[in-house]
């Protein structure tokens, strides 16, 4: 199997966990700590099974940050995102299966929950804020979030490198924690696709038409950490 093969191969396998991981205990917790916490361990623990092969992106935006770096290239970016969102629906729907063999169980009122209807899979929205404000909060916190993943994996301090995805774990808990009650958090464009196609039904249908802003937000925050790197990080970092 040829070097890129397994790193699509690495990318879907690691998308689908953190979907399932992430998406499902957003599902099943009302807890915003345990879901924040759920997403950022999914990285570590994928990043520590899968970091070698692909680096771990997981991530279209931080993907489209290392291509706008001259760290990949297009074929290879392409591939990375293809494999990304093909692994966020896988993702979503094991999580359907889940929710079709009775996982949602009763509501807090003891009310039978009516399967694939009642569930949103983690899909993000603009809740009580319009485009604009859901737009910005993604910008700000993939900026953030991808500002810190550039520095980690491009340190020059080998103990920073060596320990750089408990670093990035940390820093995904980190921007959820504000992010859950403001957009869900995104910071990740295939982590929204998956949730969103099944969430149709759940949402009458604005979980595909406010999805826009959970891949442009995350996109462009990945832009912009990428042009703050490359401005202040690389005369620091190297």
């Amino acid at each position: 199997m040829n070097s890129l093969t397994s790193k699509y191969i690495a990318e879907f396998f690691g998308t689908m966990i953190l979907v399932i991981f992430g998406c499902g205990t957003a599902m099943f917790s009302g807890n915003y700590l345990c879901i924040a916490l759920a997403f950022g361990l999914s990285i570590v623990i994928v990043g520590y099974t899968f970091g070698k092969v692909s680096g771990c992106h997981l991530n279209p935006a931080v993907s489209f940050a290392f291509f706008v770096d001259g760290k990949m290239k297009v074929n290879e970016f392409v591939g990375y995102v293809i494999s990304q969102i093909a692994g966020s629906i896988a993702g979503t729907l094991i999580l359907v299966i889940l929710v079709l063999c009775g996982a949602l169980g009763e509501d807090y009122d003891g009310k039978l929950r009516n399967g694939i209807g009642d569930s949103s899979f983690g899909a993000n929205g603009f809740g009580d804020m319009n485009f604009f404000g859901a737009l910005l909060a993604e910008i700000i916190l993939t900026t953030v979030f991808v500002l810190v993943v550039l520095y980690v994996v491009q340190s020059k301090e080998e103990a920073i490198r060596k320990h750089a995805i408990l670093y990035i774990g940390t820093a995904l808990t980190f921007v959820h924690i504000l992010g859950i009650g403001l957009t869900g958090t995104s910071v990740n464009p295939a982590r929204s696709i998956g949730p969103a196609l099944f969430a149709i039904s759940n949402t009458d249908g604005s979980s595909i038409a406010q999805v826009w802003v959970f891949i442009v937000g995350p996109l462009a925050g990945g832009f912009i950490a990428s042009l703050v790197y490359s401005i202040i990080g690389k005369k620091t970092n190297n």
